[in-house]
């Protein structure tokens, strides 16, 4: 799994998942319940979704030109 996207805004989350399950792209969120704790007042822990490595490259070509600022693939 790679992280794609990492932020501490629900509503970029939520329409990242949008545009990803349109185009029948698989992930997975890391750190949801972490980012809700005390009712979002510890809104400092970011969110991160995460894609398959196989999925990563198309994901971001997906997301980028949409505006979403994207965490940088991982090195090689």
């Amino acid at each position: 799994m790679i992280e794609i996207l990492k932020t501490t805004d629900p509503t970029v989350i939520a329409a990242a998942r949008a545009y990803l399950q349109g185009e029948a792209i698989e992930f997975f969120l890391l750190d949801v319940h972490m980012s809700g704790l005390y009712g979002g007042a510890l809104g400092f822990i970011p969110q991160r979704l995460m894609v398959a490595d196989e999925d990563a490259a198309r994901a971001r070509m997906i997301l980028r030109p949409l505006g979403f600022e994207l965490s940088p693939p991982p090195e090689e």
